[in-house]
Order: structure tokens, then sequence, then C-alpha cells
């Protein structure tokens, strides 16, 4: 058994060296967590780069070592032991360990605290949310570093070309941003987005999903994340999903969309509400965790820019949430006037932001900016903000005995602020 893992981890080892002569893009995140003797927990969604993210830091310290669970041969493994001693051997009993896809591992959690607490300097990485924070919190409180990895920004996404852009060349590149997302792998390889993706979200949905929680019907939670990635950007509510679906409890309906969030495929923003029981029974809207799923996985005509552009905005929006000490809500009166994003900070609402594909239209800004000026006054909150296509403004606006300075920014350049 110790020979054939030996083997594995030689071929994993020879998979490593192959990868770390590909191109990487420095990522936006906090490398000084990972320069600390706790656990170092990388997580986000499948491909996205979180173990090119540890392979390039690592390789900067030197010696390391490297086991990749997301490999069927590793998976009923029983004896941890065994693994470590066979890396020991492959790598020179290296000073840093990376063990990749660490969910796969049953009981994992206990096997990595026993191995820090023997001195290993260790970072894990793992593709699946409410499972790694869980356990976590249970097992390794206070004895970890919790770093979160996406798709490709767009500061990342603009990197890949390694020179500088005009204005102009930035708004095309913001284009296909919109339309592809930010998975790195089919941009920086010039693969068929629609097929890499496609294939990417069906695996996702029956290997870290349909086989993990032994869900029988298969065809439910695949119809319920077509029809979710078809609304982008709508409110949604379980028994209306029950309703559209073929999945008749709502019970049902409310894990599934739990399972598609903890695999980070989705994620759902509450309605703001000063009364936590109004947040908790609320529609909540939801959201894809990249653009290029909704280009590969929707069912659309044509592309709608506004939805588009608003779930860019929500991804940005989410990335500066689990890395900063801010909350997102989406804000909604009784009038069913409705504003996008809502920034708490604290106590405090910290912004107020409307997304408007197209302010040209006069109707469609008014109504953005009266919503906008309504939120302002209930939430006490001056600092509104609607991203556009590409009008750049600040205007003083009233409306009836409300007034306001409101700041238009195009998309591309808040992204980049």
């Amino acid at each position: 058994m110790n020979f054939m893992i030996k083997d594995i981890l030689i071929m994993q080892k020879q998979e490593l060296d192959i990868k770390l002569k590909e191109l990487y893009i420095q990522r936006k995140a906090d490398y000084k967590k990972l320069d600390n003797p706790l656990i170092k927990v990388i997580v986000g969604p499948r491909r996205a780069g979180k173990s090119f993210f540890a392979f390039h830091f690592l390789n900067k310290q030197g010696n390391f070592g490297y086991v990749n669970f997301d490999d069927e041969r590793l998976t009923d493994i029983k004896d941890y032991d065994a693994v470590v001693e066979a890396m020991n051997t492959v790598y020179k009993n290296p000073k840093f360990v990376l063990f990749d896809e660490i969910q796969n591992l049953p009981k994992w959690e206990l096997f990595v605290n026993r191995m820090q607490r023997q001195g290993m300097n260790l970072i894990i990485t793992g593709s699946n949310s409410k499972l790694l924070s869980k356990e976590l919190g249970t097992h390794l409180t206070g004895r970890h570093f919790l770093i979160n990895i996406f798709p490709f920004s767009f500061k990342e996404y603009l990197e890949v070309n390694k020179k500088e852009l005009t204005t102009h060349q930035i708004k095309e590149k913001l284009d296909n941003f919109v339309i592809y997302g930010g998975y790195p792998e089919p941009l920086i390889k010039n693969i068929d987005y629609k097929d890499y993706l496609s294939t990417l979200f069906n695996s996702i949905i029956y290997k870290d999903i349909v086989k993990r929680h032994k869900i029988r019907f298969a065809q439910g939670i695949e119809d319920l994340a077509f029809y979710l990635m078809s609304n982008i950007a709508n409110e949604y509510s379980y028994t209306a999903l029950s309703k559209m679906t073929k999945i008749q409890s709502v019970h049902t309906i409310e894990k599934y969309i739990n399972y598609l969030e903890e695999a980070f495929i989705f994620f759902s923003l509450k309605k703001f509400s000063y009364k936590l029981k109004e947040q908790i029974t609320s529609n909540k809207k939801i959201y894809c965790i990249d653009n290029g799923f909704i280009y590969a996985k929707a069912f659309k005509a044509s592309p709608d820019m506004g939805k588009l552009y608003e779930n860019i905005v929500a991804c940005e929006l989410k990335n500066r949430e689990l890395n900063n000490n801010i909350k997102i809500y989406y804000w909604k009166n009784q009038e069913h006037e409705e504003v996008d994003f809502v920034l708490k900070e604290g106590e405090k609402i910290k912004q107020i932001i409307q997304v408007c594909f197209n302010v040209k239209n006069i109707e469609t800004k008014n109504r953005e900016i009266r919503a906008l000026i309504k939120a302002g006054k209930e939430l006490k909150c001056s600092d509104l903000l609607i991203i556009t296509e590409d009008y750049e403004s600040e205007e003083k606006v009233r409306w009836f005995n409300k007034k306001a300075n409101i700041k238009f920014t195009p998309l591309w350049k808040w992204l980049l602020s």
C-alpha cells in the first residue's frame, strides 16, 4: 500500500512541476496570511486558482510537499500516516506542506489538527464552504487563517496581457469579461469558454453535490440550478421555486440551494431590514459566482447586459465582504422600489449602490435615482452611487422635498478603483 501511495505522489509531483512552469497571474489576496505558523485554509470555487496561489507562494519558500486529495486513488485510504510517510520520502521531509481539496478525506479535520500539533506547517485548500467552515469552527478554532480565492477579478483579468492598455482597450476587455467571466484556465490557455465552463459546472453538480450528498433524483437539482442560472439577479422564494421545478418539497428546495452555495456556484443576498425577522422571511436575490457560468448554462436568447453588470458588481462586493468587515444586502420598500446593494459596516450603512447599464433612457435614470434617494433617506446614508456602462458624473438631484448628491461611475472604472 505504501508503495502505491508513493507512486501516486510521484505522479502528482510530475504534474506539479508542469504547472509551476505555466503562466501565473499574481492574485489580489493577502499573502501575509500565508507566512504564518497557523494552518492556512484557502477556499473558493473549483478551478478558480486556489492551488496555483499556494504553489507560487510555497515555491518561493523552498522545498514543499504536495498531496492532492482530489484523486480517487487516495479517498479510500484509511492509514493517513502512510500518506505522510510517502510524502516525506518523495519530497525529502519538506518544511511546508500543501493538502489540496482536503474535504474529500473522511475526518480530515482531525488529521490536519494532529499534523499541525506535530509541527507541520500546513496550507490546505477546499471547494466546499460550509463543510470547511463547520469543521474549522469545531476543531481548528484559533489555529487557522482563512483566505478566499474567487475567479479573476477584472484587475487580475487585465494583467494577463502584461502590458499597458488604453481606455478603449480596457472597455473592450470589460465587454469580454462581462460575458465570459474570470475563470483563469480558458483565458490563459485560450480554451473554448462554453465547453470548459459547461463541463466544470456539470462536474461540480455531480461530483461535489449529487455524489457527496447522495441525492437520488439528480435531475431535480440540475433543473433548479438551470432555472436559477437563467434568473440571475432576481428575487426568489422557496415556495415559488418549488412550483417552477419538479421539486415539490420546499424543504428540499432550501437544502438544494444550500448545497449549490456550499459548492460556490451561487450566493444569495438578504433584503435589508432593521428587523431581523423581516430579513429572515423576505425573499432573497440570487447571484452566480462567475458570469461565465451564466454564458455557458443559462437559457437566454441574447445576453441581458443589465443583469450581467449587476452580477459582476455582486461578485466584486461578495469578495470584499469575505475579505473585509462589511455586509451586503439589497433594499426594497413597500412601493416595490428597489436598490441593488446596501453596504453595512458595523452598525452603519456605508454606501448604497444602484447598477444601471443604460442611463441614457431618462425614465430609467429617474426611476433608479428615485429609489436611491428614498433608500438613502430611510437608511441615513449620503454616499449614493450609480454604476453605469459609460456615463460618469456627479449630480445634485432633488426629488420632491428630498435632495442628494449622486455619483455616476462606469463599471470598468469602479472595478479598477
